[in-house]
């Protein structure tokens, strides 16, 4: 970037904005997810839009859609941001500053930026929205933190391969903000650098194309010749899943500013599941850090909504072979996500849910909602929305009545154990 064009872009002051709490980030690939992460507690979400995003296959936000989710947010208090990280080719910046101007009319509080033309033209253009870097540049020391610090970022995210320890030097050295990733997918390359998907499919993961083709099975083979064990398993490059669920002093106490979940193509039950228990983790240590204990029904919670074995990432440690999954897979989470709560009737203690995947009387099931808020309870019957009995709730979207154990309130879901 030039002496001259730094001159004329309109800076941030720079200045660290120290949240006296850690804030909670989650993803939101669409409005209804947005709406119950929020709900369950996440001080802000980050979306995609139609354009500059790396989820193309997500369920991403229209303008309009936008709007009604940052107004829906500001009403609990919370904040939207936008992934704009692609790394742009020259064709990629058409029509960039309408698109950064018309995210600002919106209201969204800030874009997550990898791109210096990006970056550049937000502040040039949207000085009201924030600038925060994406986890694609690869932040991983404190030398290049102070230096998106002094071109006015008042946030960074850092790369997943950062360690407790270089975090900790961060905090020590910069006054800025840090953003974490502390749950979810980890990439099998480095950084995200892969190009797997780009020579298989032609799809650019830098362009936000990524098929995931890590976790496709494959074989060896020779002369066209498999060359596997007979009753081997095909395998895998997949990464198991972060969760720090178990480290959250050790966070807090580094420094981190806002704990970051993965997953906007993940379902509503599992964003609303893992946003419940670090909110809860959260505001426990914060209320008592003496006194702070990690509860064990929380990492029994991670666990239903996890479809993948579980580590620390890079904090501790480099992860080694042993952090990978080559074989098949681990069975899946013992609960699937069944029903969102739409009503309940405290005279009769009805409630009205909407069906997401089939039950039937005599299931034992789980409601939930924010805070900790669960019960399991075995269902006696069920009707349809008019009082007909139901010998299955099997069509989707389905309004179903039946009489919970407890009370229970719009947004609540309902997960059914799998056996």
């Amino acid at each position: 970037m030039s002496q001259s064009l730094m001159q004329e872009t309109p800076r941030g002051n720079g200045k660290r904005q120290r949240l006296d709490k850690p804030e909670l980030l989650a993803p939101a690939g669409s409005l209804e997810k947005l709406k119950f992460a929020v709900h369950y507690g996440a001080d802000a979400v980050y979306i995609g839009g139609q354009k500059y995003g790396l989820r193309s296959n997500a369920d991403n936000f229209t303008f309009e859609e936008m709007r009604e989710g940052v107004q829906f947010a500001a009403k609990y208090g919370a904040k939207v941001f936008v992934a704009t990280n692609i790394y742009a080719h020259q064709e990629d910046l058409d029509g960039i500053e309408d698109y950064l101007k018309q995210l600002e009319d919106a209201g969204i509080a800030a874009i997550i930026a990898a791109d210096p033309a990006i970056v550049e033209t937000a502040q040039r253009v949207a000085p009201k929205l924030e600038v925060h870097l994406s986890t694609q540049q690869s932040t991983m020391n404190w030398q290049a933190v102070q230096f998106w610090k002094e071109e006015g970022l008042p946030r960074v995210v850092l790369a997943r391969e950062t360690t407790m320890e270089e975090i900790r030097e961060m905090k020590a050295r910069v006054d800025v903000e840090l953003e974490v990733f502390i749950h979810g997918a980890m990439c099998s390359s480095v950084s995200g650098r892969c190009v797997l998907s780009n020579h298989f499919t032609d799809r650019d993961s830098n362009r936000g194309g990524c098929c995931q083709s890590c976790r496709w099975k494959y074989d060896l083979h020779a002369d066209e010749q498999s060359i596997m064990e007979p009753g081997q398993n095909s395998f895998t490059m997949g990464s198991k899943d972060l969760c720090m669920i178990q480290h959250i002093p050790d966070l807090i106490e580094a420094g981190v500013d806002s704990f970051k979940i993965e997953g906007r193509m993940k379902s509503i039950h599992y964003v609303a599941s893992v946003v419940n228990v670090y909110r809860q983790a959260i505001d426990a240590y914060m209320a008592d850090p003496e006194g702070y204990q990690l509860r064990t029904d929380w990492i029994e919670d991670i666990g239903k909504a996890a479809n993948r074995p579980l580590n620390t990432g890079f904090f501790y440690a480099v992860p080694g072979a042993e952090e990978h999954i080559y074989e098949a897979e681990e069975k899946p989470a013992p609960y699937d996500f069944a029903a969102v709560v739409t009503d309940y009737d405290e005279r009769t203690g009805i409630a009205t849910i909407q069906q997401r995947s089939p039950f039937r009387p005599g299931m034992e099931v789980e409601f939930f909602g924010p805070g900790g808020r669960q019960f399991v309870q075995r269902i006696d019957e069920i009707t349809d929305a008019d009082g007909n009995p139901l010998e299955v709730a099997r069509h989707p979207l389905q309004k179903i009545r039946l009489k919970t154990a407890l009370p229970v309130k719009p947004f609540d879901l309902m997960r059914k154990k799998l056996h």
